[in-house]
């Protein structure tokens, strides 16, 4: 989502507050140093208590020891059927060995329905899993990614655990938060010094509190910030809204210093850029759906809104947006086709974020998931009520037309997304929580489903939730992937789950899915994660969404309420 008018605006008011609140205790700007990841991390007590004086999230809590188990001299996951990531079948049972946060083997032990033979088995575990009849997939990696916000969670412990329950040990923050902020949290998840998944920092340029340089207005401003930015730590820039020549700069820049790149191309920046355009300037990454329609127009080049159209009144930018569905030239045109060749011929990765755009086909649907009441806390919910200021929020007078141009747009967008794949291409299972009813964790499985609605395979879309978003973080450094793939040698990132995904993906909601017991003729809930390993350690993932759960009670009685309002 494009939330830059509210984060700028807040930017400002925030960094006086923030120092003036907390400057006594501050480490100096110019004291940063990337190279020492140490000063990174024990700035997180100083977040904590600047981010106390407004509204933004505060810095996770430190892990505590009932939280997770291990990492381990020698764990063994026995038994499990394995689902690897790469888009191979599903084969076991398979005995998973892990040492430390690393995998190192992973041997078939028998064939399914017949007693295994413990013959040969590995041994000497401290610690066993015993998965036989459970499913064992690699985490699950999020390409877009935002940490709380105004008036919505104001912990990070919230989203990050939400996150965590659904599988997800990978986010790429873009941005998570400010870039100090940011990479602290990075560095504390490294060490796995809280409850979090690894954190990837892709920051918008211009941000960093301790940035000097103003604004980024020409291209020497831009390049200027991508080395300061680089020199930090961050990993990747988020591209919103730049002229031509500078964001061809932002991009050189970024792959001079093996920083990765990724685009919401808006509706004020796609009339100069679409991505097309971006893409052949070197943007690794389209997310969302913007200058993607633009790239295969018809009889225009912009897209022609009407005459009342106020790009700041949130119903006409995202009633009017859909209806582009009918200005694009057909599905199988030389266009549509054209522009597949030409995301291949640039190795992009498309992002879609379908479930961040979902409440449009169908607001009741979105306003009534079966998760809000239970996992949604009462300051998200007022966060997603319809209202003139709160970004995504923007229901306040929305129509059956509205929905039936959602509609009409949903199909070419999934038809190109599952052409783009059977051509080859690479697609990301990504949410961009916690917007239009969007919530964390709930919104990425979610998306599993939308990326299977659009024609992808169960298989395809848990590939394009692991192997595929990897490759995305790992190619733009120049290196191979540490993880997204049950293989030896990558990290012991794992999800491990009773019941079959490949056969039903509501499996994977914290919620499950709902099911006929045919012995006892009554309705039940089926699935969940029930562990998400991370770095080798094993974490309950029921148990994260029972925290989540005490969270929301808390607050409900903090605000002596019993309901979400309206829900």
């Amino acid at each position: 989502m494009d939330i830059r008018p509210w984060h700028i605006k807040l930017a400002g008011i925030a960094i006086s507050v923030i120092f003036a609140c907390v400057a006594s205790t501050a480490p100096a700007a110019e004291d940063f140093d990337a190279s020492a990841p140490d000063q990174l991390y024990q700035t997180a007590d100083f977040w904590r208590k600047a981010y106390a004086a407004i509204d933004i999230v505060e810095p996770a809590p430190e892990r505590r020891p009932d939280e997770g188990m291990g990492p381990f001299g020698r764990l063994i996951i026995r038994g499990a059927t394995l689902i690897d990531g790469s888009g191979a079948p599903a084969r076991g049972p398979v005995d998973i060995v892990v040492e430390g946060n690393r995998i190192v083997s992973v041997q078939n032990v028998g064939v399914p329905r017949v007693p295994i033979d413990d013959e040969g088995r590995p041994t000497d575990a401290d610690y066993e899993i015993d998965a036989n009849g459970s499913y064992v997939m690699p985490g699950f990696i999020n390409n877009h990614a935002h940490v709380g916000g105004v008036s919505k969670a104001p912990e990070a412990e919230y989203p990050y655990k939400l996150w965590m329950a659904h599988g997800i040990t990978t986010i790429r923050g873009v941005p998570a938060g400010d870039v100090n902020w940011t990479l602290s949290e990075k560095w504390r998840s490294e060490r796995n010094e809280i409850v979090a998944p690894r954190i990837f920092a892709y920051q918008v340029p211009g941000d960093g509190e301790d940035w000097e340089g103003g604004p980024i207005i020409t291209p020497d401003d831009g390049r200027a910030w991508v080395e300061w930015a680089a020199e930090k730590g961050i990993d990747g820039l988020k591209i919103f809204n730049f002229p031509p020549d500078v964001l061809q700069a932002l991009l050189d820049e970024a792959k001079k210093h093996g920083l990765g790149s990724t685009a919401h191309l808006t509706q004020l920046m796609v009339a100069e850029t679409n991505a097309r355009q971006a893409t052949a300037m070197g943007l690794d990454t389209v997310t969302h759906f913007y200058g993607l329609f633009e790239s295969m127009y018809g009889d225009h080049d912009i897209q022609p809104w009407p005459d009342n159209m106020n790009y700041n009144d949130e119903q006409d930018r995202f009633s009017q947006v859909a209806r582009q569905w009918q200005f694009i030239n057909p599905q199988g045109s030389d266009e549509w086709n054209d522009l597949i060749s030409h995301f291949l011929e640039h190795d992009v990765f498309l992002d879609p974020t379908m479930t961040a755009y979902l409440a449009g086909r169908d607001v009741m649907r979105a306003r009534q998931a079966d998760w809000h009441e239970k996992y949604t806390l009462p300051t998200l919910w007022n966060f997603y009520m319809p209202n003139r200021t709160n970004h995504g929020s923007y229901f306040f007078d929305w129509t059956t037309a509205d929905e039936v141009a959602w509609k009409r747009f949903y199909r070419l967008w999934m038809d190109f997304i599952d052409d783009y794949k059977d051509a080859g291409g690479r697609v990301t299972v990504s949410a961009d929580a916690a917007f239009i009813y969007n919530q964390y964790g709930f919104g990425y499985i979610e998306e599993m489903e939308l990326m299977q609605e659009a024609g992808l395979t169960p298989l395809e879309v848990i590939r394009a939730a692991t192997l595929h978003p990897a490759q995305a973080l790992f190619e733009p450094k120049g290196q191979p992937i540490q993880f997204g793939v049950v293989r030896p040698g990558l990290l012991a990132d794992m999800v491990i789950i009773d019941e079959n995904p490949l056969h039903n993906l509501k499996v994977l909601y914290g919620t499950g899915a709902i099911r006929l017991n045919d012995q006892t003729q009554q309705l039940e809930r089926i699935g969940g994660i029930r562990y998400t390993i991370k770095d080798g350690i094993v974490y309950d993932a029921k148990k994260l969404l029972n925290d989540i759960e005490r969270m929301v009670d808390r607050q409900k009685l903090e605000r002596g309420i019993q309901r979400l309002p309206g829900y």
